[in-house]
């Protein structure tokens, strides 16, 4: 098992945060969106990287996942209040991304950990995702029936809520990551 190490990101993450997100989007998401999409993504890399740095100083904090062999952002998750008007739960895990290199190796695991712990939560995620799908399911969460669809620019892709009523089993695994 491969080591990490979890840490609140901070103003200065921003650049890194950005063009990590953006990889991890292109593994996820390459067979369900279009070239130009990616492209566009890339394209107005600066202002993303802008915008992300002002919500970090606006007190935006995710969790940053680094693997400890190269020192390489590898991960990235963040949860907060539930922003859907019938959130089923209070706490959502707004985001969470592991780039495929660590896929399998804990990091996802630790990450979700770190953002939820075994708090009853909910998620979105796409319909057309069954990795991730089946990597809450191991974790407690079940689809509930609610379902949406991203706006155009996200060329509409439907998403399914899942949920996490109680409190998840003991025994989570931690494994490899350090604090």
């Amino acid at each position: 098992m491969r080591a990490f190490s979890i840490r609140a990101a901070t103003a200065e993450d921003a650049e890194e945060l950005v063009r990590m997100h953006t990889a991890a989007h292109e593994e996820a998401y390459g067979p369900l969106l279009p070239p130009e999409f990616f492209a566009g993504r890339r394209a107005n890399i600066a202002a993303r990287i802008e915008q992300r740095r002002d919500a970090l100083l606006s007190g935006y904090v995710p969790l940053l996942a680094y693997d400890d062999d190269d020192g390489q952002l590898v991960g990235i998750a963040h949860a907060g209040p539930g922003r859907d008007d019938d959130a089923p739960t209070e706490l959502e895990l707004q985001m969470i991304y592991a780039l495929e290199r660590v896929h399998g190796h804990g990091v996802g695991q630790a990450l979700l950990d770190a953002a939820v712990g075994t708090a009853p939560a909910f998620l979105w995620v796409l319909a057309e995702n069954p990795r991730a799908q089946a990597f809450y399911a191991k974790n407690g969460f079940v689809p509930d029936g609610a379902h949406k669809l991203l706006p155009d620019s996200w060329c509409n892709l439907p998403e399914i809520r899942m949920v996490r009523r109680h409190q998840a089993g003991q025994g989570q695994r931690t494994s490899g990551v350090r604090r």
